[in-house]
C-alpha cells in the first residue's frame, strides 16, 4: 500500500468529471488533498461540481479538435503545471447500442473523437508538461479508463470496443515510448460499474451487481499512486 499523502498536493486533470468514473475521482481526490481541474460539456453541472468539490470546473468537448489548446491553456494556468492526466470521457457511439452493420459511419466518428482521437490530442498538448513535471521528480501518470470490451467481442459494442482497444494499443506504445522522460502511462479497467453510461448501454443490468464508481475510483487512486512511487524509485537509481 502506497503513502496515503502521495495524492496531496498533486496537480491532476480529468475528463469527464460531471458523472459516473469520473465524478467519483474529482470527489475522492479532492478529499485526499489533490489539486484539481476537471473537464464536461455542461456549464451548469461543471459549476455545480466545481463549488462541491472545490477543484477547478473547465466547460469543453475533447472531442472538438478546437477546444483541447484552450483547455490546456486553462489546466495549465489554473494548476501551475500537471503530474496525472486521466482520460475517462467515453462516447458509446450508438444509442441503444447497435450491431456494426447498423452502425452510422458519423457515430463510429464520434466514439474514436471522444474514446481515442481526443485522448490522444489531450495527451499530445500536455505532455510537455507532464515531462517536465517528471525531470523535477514530482512524477508524471497518464490514466486512459479502458473496459473489458477492448479485448473481448461483445455483440453491439463494436464502435465503442474498437475504440477502447485502439486507446489500449495507444497506451502501451505511449508507455514504451515515455520510458526514457519518466512518465508512467496506465490502461486501468475499472469493471462494470453503475453509472449512467452502463444505464444507457445496458438498460436491464442488475445495478445491486455492478460496482460502485467511489470504489473503482479506490483502486485507479491506488494505482497511481504506485505508478508515482515507480517512477520515485527509478528516478533515485539514476542519481550520482
Amino acid at each position: 500500500m502506497s503513502d496515503h499523502n502521495a495524492v496531496a498536493g498533486l496537480r491532476v486533470a480529468i475528463t469527464g468529471g460531471t458523472s459516473g468514473l469520473g465524478l467519483a475521482l474529482v470527489r475522492r481526490l479532492s478529499a485526499e488533498g489533490a489539486h484539481l481541474a476537471f473537464i464536461a460539456r455542461t456549464t451548469a453541472t461543471v459549476e455545480r461540481i466545481a463549488r462541491e468539490s472545490g477543484a477547478h470546473g473547465l466547460v469543453g468537448d475533447i472531442a472538438r479538435k478546437e477546444d483541447i489548446h484552450p483547455l490546456c491553456l486553462q489546466i495549465l494556468g489554473m494548476l501551475g503545471g500537471l503530474d496525472v492526466l486521466i482520460n475517462n470521457a467515453s462516447s458509446l457511439g450508438p444509442v441503444p447500442l447497435a450491431l456494426l452493420a447498423d452502425t452510422q459511419c458519423e457515430e463510429l466518428e464520434q466514439a474514436l473523437a471522444t474514446n481515442l482521437v481526443g485522448p490522444f490530442r489531450l495527451t499530445k498538448a500536455l505532455y510537455g508538461a507532464l515531462a517536465a513535471s517528471a525531470r523535477e521528480g514530482r512524477g508524471a501518470v497518464v490514466v486512459n479508463i479502458s473496459s473489458d470490451a477492448a479485448v473481448s467481442a461483445y455483440a453491439g459494442w463494436g464502435a465503442y470496443g474498437a475504440s477502447k482497444a485502439a486507446l489500449r494499443q495507444l497506451t502501451a506504445i505511449w508507455a514504451e515510448e515515455a520510458k526514457g522522460e519518466n512518465v508512467r502511462f496506465l490502461s486501468i479497467d475499472p469493471g462494470d460499474m453503475d453509472t449512467p453510461l452502463h444505464a444507457i448501454a445496458v438498460p436491464e443490468a442488475d445495478r445491486a451487481a455492478l460496482k460502485a464508481p467511489a470504489m473503482a475510483a479506490g483502486e485507479i487512486v491506488e494505482s497511481i499512486r504506485d505508478a508515482l512511487a515507480g517512477a520515485s524509485a527509478a528516478t533515485a537509481e539514476v542519481q550520482p
